[in-house]
């Protein structure tokens, strides 16, 4: 008979783990209501070692902002390519459907959200500036849309933010469909 010997996760695989639990932990209860003690628990570690792969609750809620900004410019990116013509106009078309689609994942969405309400912390501070900067300027890049265009872009962005966390699609009432036209 064959001895199984137990094959351990690297840092590497741990650190994709607790990422992929911390997002629905944090999503649920955000930054402030969530503790670490929640997300190892979630992840099916120690806190202990939770401390081992990340310094401290901040430094792992920005690596989630910065996990999701780099889940709005991959699906940016492909939205763009598809798009056969160079007009700003198509691509932020593109680019809009794109980004609604990746915040229908209700946890992504929240967690970009509690970021926002918990940016007074320096370090998720400095990520949900980042993320912002970095989400500008790519879609800057992509599209070759002018300024207006893009706080524009980013306006409706912000809008369907809103109308996802409060379910307006759900609410058949002159405000709600106003707000989605």
């Amino acid at each position: 008979m064959e001895a199984r010997t137990r094959q351990r996760s690297t840092a590497e695989e741990r650190r994709a783990t607790v990422m992929r639990t911390a997002i629905k932990t944090f999503a649920e209860r955000g930054y402030y209501g969530t503790s670490t003690m929640d997300v190892a628990k979630a992840a099916g570690i120690s806190q202990g070692y939770l401390y081992r792969l990340f310094k401290d609750k901040e430094t792992l809620f920005a690596s989630l902002v910065d996990h999701c900004s780099a889940r709005l410019r991959e699906s940016a990116a492909a939205a763009a390519a598809a798009v056969q013509t160079t007009d700003p106009e198509a691509v932020l078309k593109a680019l809009t459907a794109s980004y609604d689609e990746v915040i229908a994942d209700r946890d992504v969405l929240m967690i970009l959200l509690h970021a926002q309400c918990s940016a007074s912390e320096p370090v998720i501070g400095e990520a949900v500036r980042t993320c912002y900067a970095e989400q500008v300027e790519y879609v800057r890049a992509l599209s070759g849309a002018s300024d207006e265009q893009i706080r524009s872009y980013f306006a409706h962005g912000l809008l369907s933010n809103v109308l996802v966390a409060i379910d307006a699609a759900s609410v058949d009432a002159p405000w709600a469909r106003t707000l989605r036209a």
